[in-house]
């Protein structure tokens, strides 16, 4: 008999994906969606080659996200996945094409254009119909009994569409802190100049969504607003202002060049947690918990034993890839 609980560990497991592929793909993302701003040819391809080496592995966590919550949490999957079918569908064609975009812009130079366009937009769409998914999950679907029970287009409200162009913004900070991190002169400047509009605009993204969540369900208003949570809960606001300054002062300093990454994914990583606190325990919110969204023990153990055989091998290799191309991009290296 089988008394351990695994709905934790499978809980910690497909956390931690969700959260690597919104840090590692919404920075390569963010790069897309800068891209067409960036005039010349040179520095165009500085972008696509400071991101070339690693995109695809970034997307590695987008795949066991998806699997770990059809594995581990199959009520849950049954009922999210037609709730957000269309900006899924819209997502997965988007990145579908940017990968594209990355093969045949260095190789279909008569069309070049065209690609660089699939390239900037592809990535924008998909952190559009992103940021639509996160917001529909915040406000909860139309569940009958163990079923959605609403309309494919009920994800698109007002709140999911904020979310969306809230994420653009988001993503698009990540994005000007890698490049301060990978590039050097001119285009380095450029980056910092559009970190501090993504700044501003993610800035106020935060804010309002902030507010705007605990007006969508009470419980959400009580767990943050009630007392004694509201002293316990009080880090996270008051750390998300922390850094927010720290950010902005380090978007301003020349010399700064690690830091605007660095406290960008801080930033990131307390709005996740703070999105965590404000759901949690439940993975269909408003209707099934962890537990009772969860598949039988049986099945998590033996989901369980491959997966941690398989999670280092992806932390190795992903760490590895970073490491091996650290350091600035330059024009002789990458894709040609």
């Amino acid at each position: 008999m089988i008394i351990f609980d695994f709905v934790p560990m499978w809980t910690l497991l497909l956390g931690l994906a969700v959260f690597f592929y919104v840090l590692l793909d919404g920075f390569d993302l963010g790069v897309g969606i800068l891209y067409n701003f960036v005039g010349t040819t040179a520095d165009r391809n500085l972008l696509m080659n400071s991101i070339a080496p690693i995109w695809d592995g970034n997307e590695t966590w987008l795949v066991l996200g998806g699997l770990g919550l059809l594995a581990a949490f199959p009520l849950a999957f049954a009922i999210i996945l037609p709730a957000v079918y269309f900006p899924i569908l819209v997502m997965l064609l988007a990145l579908i094409f940017r990968g594209v975009a990355f093969e045949f812009r260095f190789r279909d130079v008569e069309h070049r254009t065209f690609w660089d366009h699939a390239f900037g937009y592809g990535s924008a769409i998909a952190t559009f119909a992103q940021g639509i998914v996160l917001g529909a999950f915040i406000q909860g679907f139309q569940v009958d009994g163990r079923h959605f029970s609403g309309s494919s287009f009920d994800c698109f409200t007002p709140f999911s569409l904020f979310t969306g162009i809230a994420l653009l913004f988001g993503y698009s900070l990540l994005g000007s802190g890698w490049l301060i991190l990978k590039t050097e002169g001119a285009l380095q400047e450029g980056a910092r100049r559009r970190a501090r509009f993504c700044f501003l605009g993610t800035l106020a993204a935060v804010g309002i969504v902030s507010l705007w969540t605990p007006l969508v369900d009470h419980d959400i208003a009580q767990r943050w607003f009630s007392w004694p949570n509201i002293a316990f809960l009080s880090p996270v606001p008051v750390l998300t202002a922390l850094f927010g300054i720290l950010e902005w002062r380090a978007i301003r300093n020349a010399k700064a060049e690690f830091t605007p990454f660095v406290y960008a994914m801080l930033l990131f990583s307390l709005s996740y947690l703070g999105i965590a606190i404000s759901l949690f325990p439940m993975i269909v919110p408003h209707h099934y918990s962890l537990w009772q969204a969860a598949s039988s023990p049986d099945t998590q153990i033996f989901l369980g034993v491959g997966t941690l055989f398989l999670l280092p091998v992806i932390l190795v290799y992903t760490g590895w890839s970073y490491w091996v191309f650290r350091g600035k991009v330059r024009a002789d290296t990458g894709y040609h």
